[in-house]
């Protein structure tokens, strides 16, 4: 009797060991789980930690609750202003839901993938080439409301979504080359432009400043010479300063002024003038002498 007793209290003990292994279940931290008895969903969701199920009727379904980080293939599209690009992104989300994400769509990973390529279409379509380069985060906005709208019945979150990279065809690269070359030398002509119209506003005021004081660009000259005359392997020829010939002229005694010198041809005529009058005084001072014949 004690023997049957024993026996019994074993095989209860061993099926109620195989019991509870085949019904416990461990749930972990970032996960949730969903039970279902023959089929039919089970209210409430098994928490992290050890939990048990019935063993050949319920099953029990993990869900991540983690952050899930998805890429989005590359897609091409033509923008609204004509122009052919290759745009790729990545998308956060999370599951807020564990029984929708299991009820709801069959595979959650696999739709919102799908649904953030079609909307990155759309998106691209919509939008200027000017806004897929320089208004990124207005996109990533419209992305996101895009794709959450359709993904919350699915007990799905989506936290984020940025676009990666925006290709352009070689050519449209060499014209906005172009372009961003051609302005930033409008723009190098214009700063030029506008220094030199300061430059020359100081230099007339310079130049009235100077022409109050002579002394002052006599001055300036000096220090022109001396920065000219740092370069050693320079020849430099200064000007005589005709100030300086005019302190010269006013510091001379004043005196009659010098006659001018006769031209070559009027010296010429005074000494022939001379010549004869010499020669009209000569024969003038003798007396004539008279020749007679000779006596025998």
């Amino acid at each position: 009797m004690v023997e049957a007793l024993v026996a019994a209290a074993v095989a209860a003990g061993s099926a109620g060991l195989v019991y509870v292994l085949a019904a416990a279940r461990v749930v972990k931290q970032y996960e949730r789980g969903v039970v279902f008895r023959l089929g039919k969903l089970r209210d409430g969701v098994r928490g992290p930690g050890f939990t048990l199920i019935l063993p050949f009727a319920d099953r029990l379904h993990k869900v991540n609750m983690q952050i899930v980080t998805m890429p989005v293939p590359a897609q091409d599209g033509i923008t609204r202003d004509n122009v052919t690009v290759r745009v790729d992104a990545v998308i956060y989300f999370k599951v807020v839901d564990p029984a929708d994400a299991v009820i709801q769509v069959e595979d959650y990973r696999f739709a919102v993938s799908q649904m953030a390529q079609t909307s990155l279409r759309s998106i691209i379509g919509k939008s200027d080439l000017d806004d897929l380069l320089s208004n990124r985060e207005k996109l990533n906005q419209g992305l996101e409301l895009m794709i959450d709208s359709p993904a919350m019945g699915w007990g799905v979150q989506i936290d984020r979504v940025e676009i990666k990279d925006v290709s352009l065809p070689e050519t449209m690269k060499r014209s906005m080359a172009r372009q961003a070359e051609a302005d930033r030398e409008r723009r190098a002509r214009v700063i030029n432009a506008d220094a030199e119209l300061q430059a020359s506003k100081k230099l007339a005021e310079a130049a009235g400043v100077m022409s109050q004081q002579p002394a002052a660009l006599q001055l300036r000259l000096l220090q022109t010479v001396v920065a000219v005359a740092a370069e050693k392997n320079s020849t430099l020829v200064l000007p005589f300063p005709v100030e300086l010939l005019r302190f010269l002229e006013r510091a001379a005694p004043q005196g009659p002024p010098p006659a001018a010198p006769e031209p070559p041809a009027a010296q010429a005529h005074s000494s022939l003038e001379f010549e004869v009058e010499e020669a009209v005084e000569g024969s003038v001072g003798e007396p004539p002498s008279i020749e007679g014949p000779e006596g025998p």
